[in-house]
């Protein structure tokens, strides 16, 4: 018998089969899956569903003890509906409800070039439901690949599910979840539960995310971390956003964090790409350094990973967190950046800068200039253009001021005054007259005490001095004026005491003059460049936050009573002299 008719007779006598064991009533009821119940009721009129097709088998076979009686199909099996070919090693045809279940290396052949394989497989032609169980793989037409132990498709929102736990592979990531959601027109997976996305150099994990295989963008709905393989610290947190797993970009909405270099950077909304290290943020954003005890806030900020460096604008002020005391920076934009210590290779310095109309506050010393640089490793503070510190009651201006602090006590040593150092003190600040000791000169350095006050100034170059001097009275032991004295030299030691400075050391053209109080005319009693200002001075932290607190100019009184008497008594002896003189008349 030829090939041909021996095929034509095994069809015909499937189809007989298939007709007589299609009217066999003896068939146990089908009990399907839930998944298989339509979610809406059909339409009146609509069109029967079209039927599964038996398209080959090497074998027809029924059993009563087997299959609950239904017909099944062996050998090369094949169906077809609607365009997708169904293949396995056995088939279950259930005739009446249009449903059939397969067994042994299924293969299921979607019309859009989607294949899923599995062990065991059931299929409704009037759902277009399907339930795929063990050894479950899902290929895309793109050669995305989905695995897990039991799967639901659906070809008509043409969609598959599983909540057994899965993997999912691109080529280039592998996703482990518990619960997903595939669908195959658009590319996108609804993972939710816990999800973990892992890569070469990157691993994502967190709940509730949506992957788009297109564009492999995740859209994340839940708390998640994003780390990085090589270096786990440098990781990403974050409760929404979005992640390109390509670019390694990171757009981010909701309670995030990035952490990099042992710092922290926080917004309302960041952007982060882990490839280049750059990163910004705007809204309430913080950039943390727990190691120097640092962070900075503002409106708007960036990090430059590679660089190890930061900017921050937008009212940024900063916060350096002291043992006993903390120091406070504010101006227009603040940078903090890192660089590696020449003297040790595994070690980094740390600096701080402040840009145009820097600010900063400390307990025993404040200060205001167009810039301001902080070397926090070493302890050295740099001032630029007009520059002008006060300290507990005294004030320091020039070209340039540097403070040394003592990073183990976290004090102000001293300061060096370059160019133009001027140096102010109120003789009685529990007065309002106008009475200040001054000191000044080309160069000046000042030293602080154990008490954390300006004690000592050297001046050198140009130096002069304007000091009120004091003595006891020998019967009222009280202190009386004795007048102010004028000092000029190449060099000057002065000692800053409470109510007085005292010149201990004149030298080099040294010249030196203490007038008594009538004799001293208002004018001299001011270098002609002086300038005390109580307008812009910082008196508590938060006065860094504006440009200028401006506080009212305080008044002071002049006290010129002794002068305006001698001037009165010479101007009395003057007229007197005048009027002896013999008057001339003209005839």
């Amino acid at each position: 018998m030829t090939n041909p008719l021996l095929r034509f007779l095994t069809g015909l006598l499937i189809c007989i089969f298939s007709f007589i064991y299609a009217q066999d009533t003896s068939k146990k009821p089908l009990q399907k899956d839930p998944y298989f119940t339509p979610k809406t009721v059909p339409q009146k009129n609509a069109p029967p569903p079209e039927k599964v097709k038996h398209i080959h088998s090497d074998e027809l076979r029924k059993d009563p003890n087997k299959y609950d009686g239904n017909n099944y199909f062996t050998g090369n099996v094949q169906f077809e509906h609607q365009g997708s070919l169904l293949n396995a090693d056995l088939v279950i045809v259930y005739e009446g409800q249009n449903f059939v279940k397969a067994i042994g290396n299924v293969k299921l052949q979607n019309a859009d070039g989607s294949v899923i394989t599995a062990n065991e497989m059931e299929y409704d032609g009037n759902t277009q439901r399907g339930i795929a169980r063990k050894n479950v793989v899902l290929t895309d037409p793109k050669g995305t690949v989905i695995k897990t132990e039991t799967m639901y498709y659906d070809r008509v929102s043409n969609q598959a599910y599983y909540n057994t736990g899965g993997t999912i592979n691109d080529g280039k990531s592998t996703t482990y979840s518990k619960t997903a959601t595939y669908f195959l027109a658009t590319r996108t997976i609804d993972l939710s539960g816990r999800v973990k996305i892992e890569d070469a150099q990157y691993v994502l994990e967190g709940d509730n995310v949506v992957q788009n295989q297109n564009t492999n963008i995740v859209n994340i709905n839940g708390p998640t971390t994003i780390i990085n393989k090589q270096n786990p610290k440098n990781r990403i947190v974050t409760d929404k956003g979005n992640y390109n797993t390509n670019t390694k970009e990171a757009f981010l909405y909701k309670n995030s964090r990035v952490y990099y270099n042992d710092k922290i950077l926080t917004g309302d909304e960041m952007y982060y790409n882990q490839l280049t290290g750059f990163g910004k943020a705007t809204g309430n954003v913080t950039i943390d350094d727990p190691n120097e005890r640092r962070w900075i806030k503002g409106g708007y900020g960036e990090i430059f990973e590679k660089k190890d460096s930061a900017m921050m604008t937008k009212n940024p002020y900063a916060v350096k967190a002291l043992e006993k005391d903390s120091m406070y920076f504010a101006a227009e934009k603040i940078i903090s950046f890192q660089k590696p210590d020449s003297a040790n290779v595994n070690a980094k310095k740390s600096f701080l800068r402040a840009f145009r109309k820097g600010r900063f506050y400390k307990s025993n010393a404040q200060g205001r200039a167009d810039s301001i640089a902080f070397n926090e490793t070493d302890g050295v503070l740099h001032m630029y253009t007009e520059p002008i510190l006060w300290s507990n009651g005294k004030q320091v201006t020039g070209d340039k001021i540097e403070a040394y602090f003592n990073t183990e006590k976290e004090n102000i040593d001293s300061l060096k005054v370059i160019g133009n150092a001027f140096a102010i003190s109120k003789v009685d600040s529990l007065n309002m007259k106008d009475e200040f000791n001054q000191v000044k000169g080309k160069l000046m350095t000042v030293y602080y005490g154990e008490d954390n006050n300006i004690k000592e100034a050297k001046v050198i170059g140009n130096a002069q001095a304007i000091t009120y001097s004091d003595d006891v009275n020998a019967q009222t032991k009280q202190k009386e004026r004795i007048g102010i004295s004028l000092s000029t030299c190449g060099i000057i030691d002065a000692i800053f005491e409470e109510k007085a400075l005292y010149v201990v050391e004149c030298n080099i053209g040294a010249n030196s003059d203490t007038y008594p109080m009538s004799m001293i005319e208002p004018a001299k009693r001011k270098f002609p460049d002086f300038n005390w200002n109580t307008k812009d001075r910082i008196l508590k932290w938060q006065d860094i936050l504006v440009d200028t607190p401006n506080y009212p100019e305080i008044k002071y009184e002049t006290d010129t009573a002794l002068y305006d008497s001698a001037q009165k008594v010479i101007e009395d002896e003057k007229a007197k002299e005048e009027a002896k003189k013999p008057k001339r008349t003209r005839r």
